[in-house]
């Protein structure tokens, strides 16, 4: 097939987690050319878009936009287009990536359909908020932006931290309550009526320095030098050796993809406190470079880089 590689538009200067999306296209692009596929690379220009299409007439686009003008919110501007384009594409269509995209909207819609998640509490009134830990996040934003060391406060120093984050980051935040327990992050792979659940992962915080928060912040994800990033170690094995647990997560998973009418790639994030699984976050559009979890599961499943990027676009199909 001829496929467009369409990536979120990266400047030199950007931060890891932007500069991780073309180290990604280019793996896919590689991938894809690997398979058989004719392939060409280029960045997302809402614009441009109707004239790059004419030009390269591809038959699919893989689309691995993550943001628009550097904000995860417009992400689903791409896949718009491209369905009123009537274009066939990898991944989550527009609507469902606008929901999720909102965190508290996400988590309104689960706890609606009787999925369990954290309490979460929301500017101006914080409702809620007591004396628990609370975690502070964007609201409209992944990549864990702003979640350092500090993000994780009692009830009542939320407003404060999350007027801070507005003013270092913008955007809205919001606060969710801290749950100590176990994490794990599962890849969802296929399309509305063909699931495939990847091998399920857990994130483990090894000799974990006291005092510092049990999350995968932004330092376990993008600073290669951190304590965050070397201590966060992936585990896999949920399934053979905690049967219960896995079925609870995978009935979650089921659930989830359902609920929120998901194809493509996806990764749910869980926390589980006392065996039962608690849903924090829905991505529809998670990394895909060969070193990110989602690839990390598929080799797990038996699958090389090229397979997994192939079978993503079986689902499009």
């Amino acid at each position: 097939m001829r496929i467009l590689v369409l990536h979120s538009d990266i400047p030199e200067d950007a931060p890891p987690e932007d500069q991780d999306t073309l180290i990604a296209a280019e793996a896919v692009a590689v991938a894809l050319h690997g398979c058989g596929h004719k392939v060409t690379q280029a960045p997302f220009r809402e614009q441009g878009l109707a004239a790059l299409l004419a030009r390269v007439r591809p038959e699919m686009v893989f689309n691995m936009v993550e943001g628009v003008d550097g904000k995860g919110l417009l992400a689903s501007i791409a896949p718009r287009l491209l369905e009123e384009m009537g274009m066939l594409f990898t991944g989550a269509p527009a609507r469902p990536m606008d929901v999720t995209f909102d965190k508290p909207l996400t988590k309104r819609l689960l706890r609606e359909a009787g999925l369990a998640t954290p309490d979460w509490s929301v500017p101006p009134d914080w409702h809620g908020l007591d004396g628990r830990a609370w975690i502070v996040k964007a609201a409209l934003e992944d990549g864990s932006i702003g979640l350092d060391d500090g993000c994780v406060v009692p009830g009542q120093g939320v407003p404060a931290r999350a007027a801070a984050s507005s003013v270092r980051f913008g955007g809205r935040w919001f606060a969710e309550e801290y749950v100590e327990g176990r994490e794990f992050n599962i890849a969802l792979l296929g399309s509305a009526k063909n699931l495939r659940i990847l091998p399920m992962a857990e994130m483990t915080f090894a000799n974990w320095p006291q005092g510092k928060p049990r999350i995968v912040g932004y330092d376990a994800k993008w600073e290669e030098e951190s304590d965050g990033y070397r201590q966060t170690v992936r585990r896999f094995g949920v399934e053979r050796d905690e049967p219960g647990l896995a079925q609870k997560l995978k009935t979650s998973c089921e659930k989830v993809w359902r609920l929120f009418g998901l194809t493509g790639f996806v990764r749910v994030d869980f926390r589980v406190r006392g065996g039962e699984p608690l849903i924090l976050e829905i991505n529809v559009n998670p990394g895909i470079a060969p070193d990110a979890g989602f690839a990390a599961a598929a080799a797990e499943a038996g699958m090389a880089y090229d397979e997994l990027i192939e079978e993503i676009v079986k689902a499009a199909l």
